[in-house]
């Protein structure tokens, strides 16, 4: 006798949720299953949206995808979208600090330098802090490991001045949070791997130079027309898939070994197995279990305003090469970063126009009182931030104003263990429902794509169809 139907149901429209159900549909292909994709709002994408306005592409969450990572060009060369991709431009990246622009030197990563040439380079570190820097040459490594702090392990080795003048402006922009909260697990985990192998990070890096003067090449992809190609091939090519797109999920009930999914705009569906690829205080609500209340609790987060303002004039008002700023000890900005985005990505201005992407965080120490500025308040503040650090007065033809409160993972030194713990727990009480994302599982689109793939490949084994 033939087997009823088997139902997945995948809750989250974002990178995470379509890479699940875009290996579910490979995997399952030619068998007996229902496969449903939920989400809350009208577009797909999650935290990857893309606007367009005057001729100027803009992301409002992540702005490109990192290209080395394993799972990205499997996927686009699944999706058939290798035609449409196109790459960073490259440059000088920048640190603002007492009311000055200083660069980066080129042979740098995070921020860290590579080699003894580039901490010489440096014009924001004193003599004495980059003799404290070549340390690095000679200390021995007998304390740390990869669930150290980053903070810790850099400045033990580096010195506290290239820490926190270079390399902590980078890094703390990048991952969103204090490095002396961070691990080294879950920020670069081979510094060690060179700390320990070759005695020296500097020397590490030397001896994988090549390896990363080709990375800094083709280190960032998009697409032509922004990261939404990406979403809207998703949903061209999941044709097995029923879409339930402005709908959000209410409540899931675990009735006979089977969970009945509620919403608030659609009828009932009793699935065999839930995927939830949201973030995690999405998913708390729809489980409404207070058992699992500390264990969800231990998650933290943190929150970004990014403000866009494309104008009429070109790129060359920028000095030459560059491709943005990070703020550090300067009174003069508001702002924490600053990104030239039509340097970087010449594909988001159609005209050539300038477009810029600033960027305010929650460790910002003004952050509380912009959190509550309007739309308008923001605009002229980034305005005013922009007058100020790259002399540009002009008056924006496109202002884009996002606010992400509290959705940004913070992956801080208690992170791994909670996610242990959550698992645990869930496996006991609901062993047909999974949890996915960036919440747990990294922050970078490339570990969501994993993460979807992983999943995807586990529930298939576990399924018996015909």
């Amino acid at each position: 006798m033939a087997q009823s139907t088997k139902t997945i149901v995948v809750v989250g429209g974002g990178i995470t949720g379509l890479s699940t159900m875009h290996y579910l549909t490979r995997e399952l292909q030619h068998k007996n299953i229902r496969l449903v994709l939920v989400e809350k709002e009208a577009q797909l994408g999650g935290k990857m949206a893309t606007h367009e306005e005057n001729g100027f592409i803009m992301e409002l969450g992540a702005d490109s995808i990192v290209a080395r990572h394993k799972s990205v060009m499997p996927l686009i060369e699944e999706l058939g979208l290798e035609d449409r991709v196109v790459y960073n431009g490259t440059g000088v990246s920048y640190i603002y600090t007492q009311n000055e622009l200083h660069a980066i030197p080129l042979e740098s990563m995070y921020g860290i330098p590579m080699n003894k040439e580039a901490l010489q380079q440096s014009t924001l570190i004193s003599e004495a802090g980059k003799r404290a820097a070549l340390n690095d040459l000679t200390l021995p490594n007998e304390q740390f490991t990869k669930d150290s702090s980053i903070g810790e392990f850099l400045e033990y080795f580096f010195g506290e001045e290239l820490v926190k003048k270079q390399i902590a402006p980078v890094l703390s922009g990048i991952y969103s949070g204090d490095l002396y909260s961070l691990t080294l697990a879950s920020t670069i985990p081979y510094l060690i791997d060179y700390k320990n192998q070759y005695g020296s990070i500097l020397k590490g890096y030397a001896a994988n130079k090549d390896k990363f003067i080709s990375l800094s090449h083709n280190k960032f992809l998009s697409f032509k027309n922004g990261l939404r190609e990406l979403f809207e091939r998703f949903e061209e090519l999941l044709t097995t898939v029923e879409f339930l797109k402005n709908t959000a999920v209410t409540k899931l009930e675990t009735v006979n070994e089977k969970t009945i999914v509620h919403f608030d705009h659609h009828e009932a569906i009793e699935a065999d197995h839930v995927v939830l690829a949201t973030p995690h205080r999405m998913a708390q609500e729809a489980l409404g279990d207070e058992r699992l209340t500390p264990a969800f609790d231990a998650f933290k987060t943190s929150s970004i305003i990014t403000v866009y303002l494309g104008y009429e004039v070109g790129n060359d008002v920028l000095p030459a090469e560059g491709t943005g700023f990070i703020v550090a000890n300067s009174d003069a900005v508001n702002c924490d970063a600053c990104t030239w985005t039509s340097a970087k990505w010449p594909n988001t201005s159609k005209d050539g126009k300038l477009l810029l992407r600033v960027f305010y965080k929650k460790t910002n120490p003004k952050f509380a009182e912009l959190i509550k500025l309007t739309e308008e308040e923001l605009a002229q503040l980034a305005m005013k931030d922009v007058a100020t650090s790259l002399n540009i007065e002009e008056q924006p033809l496109t202002i884009k104003v996002s606010k992400w409160t509290q959705q940004m993972p913070v992956y801080n030194l208690e992170h791994a263990a909670a996610v242990k713990n959550l698992e645990q727990q869930m496996q006991s009480y609901y062993p047909t429902i999974t949890l996915a994302g960036c919440s747990y599982y990294g922050v970078g689109i490339g570990l969501c794509i994993a993460n979807g793939k992983e999943i995807a490949t586990r529930i298939a084994a576990q399924l018996t169809t015909v």
